[in-house]
């Protein structure tokens, strides 16, 4: 995140986000217990071709607080520090759609003291259904606006509608293949409780300029058992997570015409995590290929369920 990195790395963090719990998914996003939603049944699409429809994932309605520090650098990085906070911030339900309030705030410090400042706005809302997306943002450095998305995506049945609004108005068709943040959740989840391993497709986040789709490489763990993994977090002692299963999960981010296969090119950036059934997230990994940051659930709060009327 050096220099320009440093701006631009900002909107690929709400990426990861959206799955983690809203999902990137995203939104996130992703950052995602006996509190209940019911999603859609979920089909993840792997590698090899698809898998079959499983019993519905069920998506907690919460917010969470991660604090951000460096992990580590590599080659070249001018990056010395990083201090900050994400607010995630999940609503929602199968019937009224999902939705997300997310901010992150960091500083990042270069090897020569000097300190840069970034302040990351979004809101999303997908449909229960999948079909629909709706994405604003606005991300300030240094106190000074440098970028705004305002847009929604549907589904249709050759393709994938988008009409933007900020940075400025235009229209695009994508693949109607491409996967929302929170589906691409709910197909992570879905990977896992089946036994799926690797996950491949087009996903459109609405994040950066609105109008760019990144080809990801999902790769999900075996189960992690309830005593292993430990760590000094605010899910250590949550007795509602108690029974949850979860999975480590590694997604890649390919931009432009970059193919997502495993082991023949550099992604863009990675993200690590570890994903509850339910669509949390904890323990946080944000790889910008010379530096990595990592985010610590310090805070969760379970919100209450809205049923589907």
């Amino acid at each position: 995140m050096g220099g320009r990195r440093g701006v631009t790395s900002q909107a690929s963090t709400v990426r990861g986000l959206l799955i983690l719990g809203y999902t990137i998914a995203s939104r996130a996003a992703v950052l995602v217990s006996t509190l209940i939603i019911v999603a859609p049944a979920a089909v993840a699409q792997a590698q090899d071709g698809p898998i079959a429809p499983i019993a519905a994932v069920t998506l907690v309605p919460h917010r969470a607080v991660y604090e951000l520090s460096l992990d580590q650098t590599r080659g070249d990085s001018q990056i010395s520090a990083v201090r900050g906070r994400i607010v995630y911030d999940f609503g929602g339900n199968a019937c009224d759609g999902y939705s997300l309030e997310f901010r992150q705030l960091s500083q990042l410090e270069s090897g020569d003291g000097k300190v840069s400042t970034s302040d990351l706005h979004s809101t999303t809302w997908e449909g229960g259904d999948a079909k629909k997306f709706k994405f604003t943002s606005q991300n300030f450095v240094d106190e000074n606006l440098v970028n705004a998305v305002d847009g929604q995506a549907e589904h249709g049945a050759t393709a994938t509608a988008v009409d933007l609004t900020k940075p400025e108005h235009k229209t695009l068709s994508l693949d109607p293949a491409v996967v929302f943040p929170t589906e691409h959740m709910v197909r992570a989840i879905a990977a896992g409780l089946t036994g799926k391993n690797v996950l491949s497709f087009p996903v459109f986040d609405g994040s950066e300029t609105g109008d760019k789709v990144f080809n990801t490489l999902t790769v999900v763990g075996h189960k992690i058992a309830p005593n292993s993994h430990q760590h000094d977090d605010a899910a250590a002692n949550e007795p509602k997570l108690a029974n949850v299963a979860r999975w480590p999960v590694t997604i890649s981010y390919f931009g432009g015409d970059k193919a997502a296969e495993s082991g023949e090119i550099t992604p863009d950036y990675a993200i690590g995590f570890e994903l509850y059934q339910n669509g949390i997230s904890r323990a946080l990994s944000l790889d910008y290929n010379d530096f990595v940051v990592t985010g610590k659930l310090t805070s969760l709060e379970f919100k209450p369920v809205k049923p589907c009327h």
